[in-house]
């Protein structure tokens, strides 16, 4: 393992899983990623790599089937298989966040009857909360889900769903008429069990299709109709409705310590590039790793890559010893996408023309760091959640 991104005080059980999730980044995933990407194709026999291994029971208790790994661990395998391909990391991502849900929030028979399934990736899962429009503003969805007897009608739609085709199981968040003046007081989560696919998969609930993007490319992100889907109430996550935003705040709470993994991740993949390539390019009768210019370059990005990891790691421990990580991960995740940003893009510097050019990796790693910037809430957001909790932690008395 390089010096950069260690990690301390680890168990001998977590060493060996990092150590296989780095064997197979480096023989399974790296070698075909960028192809894979370039077509957008589902990385089919990668995820059923990932089966085998037990990646989508990770943090799973072992009484469910699973390996019952703290977030650490969780967060640490995302950060190798980001460097591997991001959009690997993407497909185990929302699966994490719905069987935290589940396993913090949900009612016993919801996590018998689903846990077991997601541990062995035959249910997986994915999360909705964004629409069209209401971008971080979670207090106002409009997705509407009414009461018809012993179940609910759900109608709306549903933005930037991951896994929205390849999942088949959703935990969606609706309005409900729960009477509170709060408008976030009258949001319920919804456990949506459905056929993988495009199209009309079931009576009210169509997937259109893949948006095209940029960059993380290869998982499926989609929209998602509601036309009265019908959904019963054994269904509404924890069996209470109005509970909705505190349950996804909790889960997008850890998923930003998922996004400063694979920040953390993509950088390091950036730096192995940036400072491989450096040594191999000769201007001037020498490497042009030998030249000042691009010496403090590399300086520049290993300790960027190193603070990155150390805050996302502190996050994730924080999270795990079951204290408020809302400051950490917020941190995190905002020094990780920003500092992801500036080692690709000066990995893409390095590089020269060459960096342009498809053939090499960086361009792949170049299209896929600014997804970063945004998902589980923008730079902005994260630094919102930052100073408010700094304005309560240093607040002046009288």
């Amino acid at each position: 393992m390089s010096r950069l991104a260690r990690t301390d005080g680890l168990t001998e059980i977590q060493r060996d899983i990092i150590a296989a999730v780095r064997s197979f980044v480096d023989q399974r995933i790296l070698p075909y990623a960028t192809e894979l990407e370039h077509r957008d194709e589902y990385p089919t026999d990668i995820v059923e790599g990932m089966k085998e291994l037990g990646l989508f029971g990770i943090t799973i208790a072992e009484e469910y089937g699973g390996l019952g790994e703290s977030l650490l661990t969780y967060a640490l395998v995302v950060e190798e298989i980001a460097r591997g391909w991001m959009s690997v990391s993407g497909i185990i991502n929302t699966h994490f966040i719905v069987a935290h849900l589940l396993a913090q929030h949900g009612t016993q028979e919801q996590r018998d009857r689903l846990l077991p399934r997601m541990a062995t990736g035959e249910v997986r899962g994915a999360f909705s909360m964004s629409e069209p429009g209401l971008g971080s503003d979670v207090a106002a969805i409009r997705t509407k889900a009414i009461r018809d007897g012993d179940d609910f009608l759900l109608n709306g739609q549903k933005m930037w769903l991951t896994n929205g085709a390849s999942s088949n199981l959703v935990a969606v968040l609706c309005r409900t008429d729960d009477g509170h003046d709060a408008p976030h007081k009258n949001l319920t989560t919804f456990l949506v069990e459905k056929p993988a696919g495009f199209g009309t998969v079931m009576p009210g609930l169509t997937i259109p299709g893949k948006i095209d993007k940029m960059g993380y490319k290869g998982v499926d992100t989609t929209e998602m109709f509601l036309d009265d889907l019908r959904v019963n109430g054994t269904n509404v996550l924890g069996g209470t409705t109005g509970r909705g935003f505190y349950q996804m705040m909790d889960g997008v709470e850890v998923g930003r310590v998922n996004v400063a993994a694979r920040g953390c991740g993509v950088a390091r993949r950036a730096f192995e590039l940036g400072i491989g390539y450096a040594q191999q390019r000769s201007t001037f009768g020498k490497p042009i790793a030998q030249h000042q210019a691009i010496a403090f370059k590399l300086a520049e990005m290993a300790t960027k890559v190193e603070a990155a990891h150390l805050m996302m790691v502190n996050a994730a421990r924080r999270k795990d010893s079951g204290e408020r990580n809302d400051l950490e991960s917020g941190m995190a995740k905002y020094l990780a996408a920003e500092y992801c940003k500036e080692v690709v893009e000066d990995a893409f510097r390095i590089h020269g023309g060459y960096g342009f050019a498809k053939e090499y990796e960086i361009e792949r790693l170049y299209r896929e760091a600014p997804m970063l910037l945004i998902g589980e809430g923008t730079a902005e957001i994260q630094k919102m959640i930052v100073a408010r909790r700094l304005l309560e932690e240093y607040k002046l008395d009288g």
